[in-house]
């Protein structure tokens, strides 16, 4: 027999001899067992192909000329029944023809294949075997695939145009096959899915590939990427000075920081407008040297980790800063350029209270930075 299924008597109500032999036993996939509840299992076809550039080829349904005759290919499969009669695992040896009945002479229809399995222990039907089979959808303008049988894996719906027959140029195979056809995998198994499509997962940790997009984990309600996507977050930097005096305060400055970490690497951008009740440090002197606390402390120190923007008043008042990481902790401001605009300089040393101006509201710090830090991210 062309299909094999496991799990089945060896007899059918007739007498006749069906059910499972052991060459059944050898090529039903009875390890592939992806569990969607207590007692039930994700039916679906097993995932490969003969070269290895496919997730799918097996049972996979297509025509290869006009006519009414689409052909079902090859390949393994589970096929869920219900969670009191639980799961069948099927092969199927041979490339299977089956015959669509002609189009309706109005409208068309959407016929659906299917792997079913019947079983006369559990549906008292007189069968027992696996087979493949089409079930006719309901002529219409609009038409809809009819619903799947019970013990059944759905392949593909076919759409058969109005006054379709072999004798009319039968069907358009190049557009009317929609791909239904999903995977399973043993449990713990990594679900192969290229098309993302919206299957909701089994269990919160269920990992699933969706080709170029990467692994997906479920968490319960939805499809997350894996390993998480970093996020950016917000940050407020303490405002501090080297000597641990004239200690400044934000007061009603605006603050964007944000920072992101994938790894060990930090990336990260600030920017801060003073305001009218900020305070630069009273009695503030140059040694008082601004720093700000990093969002996650570094490897070590650097003399460079990033640039920084300096903006005074006036448009054109502007300096260029290197953002060099003082210590694991915080981040100081070093002069690196003359002003971009009316202002004498250049001026060297840390930024401060004093440098390179007096500071007042309306004022501006930007810069963005780059360092390893001291601890991956979890």
């Amino acid at each position: 027999m062309p299909i094999r299924s496991a799990w089945l008597l060896n007899r059918s109500a007739d007498g006749t001899a069906t059910g499972q032999s052991r060459t059944d036993t050898r090529l039903a996939p009875l390890g592939a067992m992806t569990p969607s509840g207590q007692l039930t299992t994700r039916g679906g076809v097993l995932p490969g192909s003969p070269d290895g550039r496919y997730v799918l080829s097996g049972l996979y349904v297509y025509g290869e000329s006009a006519g009414m005759t689409a052909t079902v290919a090859s390949g393994r499969a589970v096929v869920h029944s219900s969670e009191a009669a639980g799961s069948y695992p099927v092969a199927v040896t041979e490339y299977t023809p089956l015959l669509l009945a002609d189009g309706d002479p109005a409208n068309p229809r959407l016929d659906l294949v299917v792997l079913r399995v019947y079983d006369e222990t559990q549906d008292a039907g007189g069968r027992t075997e696996a087979a493949l089979e089409v079930v006719q959808g309901t002529p219409s303008p609009t038409p809809a695939a009819p619903a799947i049988p019970a013990a059944s894996l759905a392949l593909a719906t076919v759409r058969v145009p109005a006054g379709a027959s072999a004798g009319s140029g039968g069907i358009d195979w190049s557009s009317a096959v929609s791909d239904l056809r999903r995977t399973t995998v043993a449990v713990g198994g990594i679900l192969p899915e290229e098309w993302a499509r919206a299957i909701p997962g089994a269990y919160p940790g269920q990992y699933r590939d969706i080709g170029e997009g990467g692994l997906q984990r479920w968490d319960g309600t939805a499809w997350q990427p894996y390993p998480p996507l970093p996020r950016w977050r917000d940050w407020t930097p303490v405002w501090t000075t080297s000597s641990g005096l004239a200690t400044p305060s934000y007061g009603n400055a605006a603050l964007r920081c944000r920072y992101v970490q994938t790894g060990t690497v930090v990336h990260g951008s600030f920017d801060i407008v003073f305001g009218t009740t900020t305070r630069f440090g009273t009695g503030a002197a140059s040694t008082d040297n601004w720093r700000f606390s990093l969002p996650v402390t570094a490897a070590a120190g650097s003399q460079a980790a990033g640039f920084a923007g300096l903006a005074g008043t006036a448009n054109k008042d502007r300096y260029m800063t290197r953002i060099r990481l003082t210590t694991t902790r915080t981040l100081e401001l070093e002069m690196a350029s003359g002003s971009a605009g009316t202002l004498a300089g250049p001026f060297g040393g840390i930024v401060d209270a004093l440098t390179p101006w007096t500071w007042t509201d309306t004022m501006r710090i930007s810069g963005t930075f780059t360092y390893e830090a001291a601890e991956a991210a979890l």
